[in-house]
């Protein structure tokens, strides 16, 4: 019976620099997209939802330029922490809980692999699920986050390295946010609208599909380099 041979090991290429990177990224993107959130927020939710998101990376990114983590999980509860004190509704408790739990997930490591980014995500959004008590196709954050921890497995598994991998994360994400228009709301305060919901897209799906492809472009840059 032959071996099945082994897989090399993954290098581990995600550390705090590339996480301050992509925190400096994602903050320029919300900055770029606040008025497309806060649009996609008007019908559904409390028009606030892009200003909300502004402000707390704003003040995530000046609080980590002040004191930079030195670890990939210092760097991402550092956001979570952040965000839970400065974005108000339910945007700060969830983000702050997901990048929480998924900082907290890594650990002390100088740096991590895809696969561990990966599980540590994967611990994120299940808090985060927990939390709000969220499934897919209720309209709301999971429907972006959970079809992109399914793409990054399948990619790791195809044995992609990390760039392509997290580009495979942030499609199935934005595919995933799109998918929310024909939805019928069934969590937050898009629910008390029934079937007017349908026919827009969830605005935490999108900018969780946003923060995800700020995560890959941040990547695809750092392995060109």
């Amino acid at each position: 019976m032959n071996a099945v041979p082994e897989q090399p090991d993954q290098p581990a290429d995600i550390d705090a620099a590339l996480l301050l990177r992509w925190l400096d990224t994602a903050t320029s993107v919300i900055e770029r997209e606040a008025a497309h959130l806060t649009e996609l927020d008007s019908p559904i939710g409390d028009a606030d939802h892009g200003n909300n998101m502004r402000r707390g990376f704003l003040a995530a990114r000046a609080a980590l330029q002040q004191e930079p983590p030195d670890t990939p999980g210092g760097v991402l509860v550092g956001v979570g922490r952040q965000l839970i004190s400065t974005v108000g509704g339910a945007s700060g408790p969830l983000y702050g809980t997901l990048l929480r739990r998924t900082g907290k997930a890594l650990g002390d490591a100088p740096a991590a692999t895809a696969a561990e980014l990966r599980d540590a995500l994967k611990a994120g959004v299940d808090a985060l699920a927990q939390l709000g008590g969220a499934v897919p196709e209720d309209k709301t954050m999971v429907d972006a986050l959970v079809p992109a921890l399914d793409a990054f497995t399948a990619a790791l598994d195809a044995g992609e390295g990390t760039a392509d991998a997290l580009s495979a994360t942030a499609r199935a994400a934005g595919e995933g946010a799109a998918a929310t228009i024909p939805l019928r709301a069934r969590k937050g305060r898009a629910s008390y609208l029934g079937d007017r919901s349908i026919g827009h897209q969830d605005p935490g799906a999108t900018s969780s599909a946003l923060l995800l492809t700020a995560l890959a472009d941040t990547a695809r840059e750092a392995s060109s380099s």
